[in-house]
């Protein structure tokens, strides 16, 4: 008597096909979900906000030690903080910061830690007419407005 039963164990292409067309859906609504791009300009929008804040206390911080004077380089006009701009960065240094933050959009975020030779952090700043400073960084993705002004 002929046993036309197989004994071969394993799965045939199309089971095959299915699952990988299942894993495949499944990978792409995971990388939409996640969104990797959007997470990365979150963060550095985040970077961008605590250097703003940093910034502008240890601003304060010069024009509360020098009875009210601001680091010389900060005008009523906007300016990128910068040795060709708002060149701050030799009153706060070691005194008021560790380093100045760099913007992640400019060299990679590197602080600066020296004021010889160029540097530019990426982030502008502006005295207003009623002694108020404002830190801005221009560059901020997702159309966001970061900003601060004390």
């Amino acid at each position: 008597m002929l046993n036309f039963k197989s004994t071969k164990k394993g799965f045939t292409l199309i089971e095959l096909l299915v699952v990988i067309g299942i894993l495949a859906t499944l990978l792409a609504i995971t990388l939409v979900a996640i969104n990797p791009v959007r997470q990365f300009q979150q963060a550095n929008n985040t970077k961008r906000s605590s250097d703003v804040n940093a910034i502008l206390n240890a601003v304060n911080q010069y024009a509360a030690n020098n009875r009210g004077a601001l680091p010389v380089g900060i005008s009523s006009t906007t300016q990128t903080i910068a040795d060709t701009g708002a060149n701050i960065c030799a009153s706060l240094i070691t005194t008021y910061l560790a380093a100045l933050p760099a913007d992640p959009s400019v060299g990679g975020g590197a602080a600066i830690t020296t004021c010889v030779g160029a540097y530019s952090t990426g982030y502008t700043v502006l005295s207003g007419s009623d002694n108020r400073v404002t830190v801005s960084a221009p560059s901020a993705e997702l159309g966001a407005v970061i900003s601060v002004t004390r």
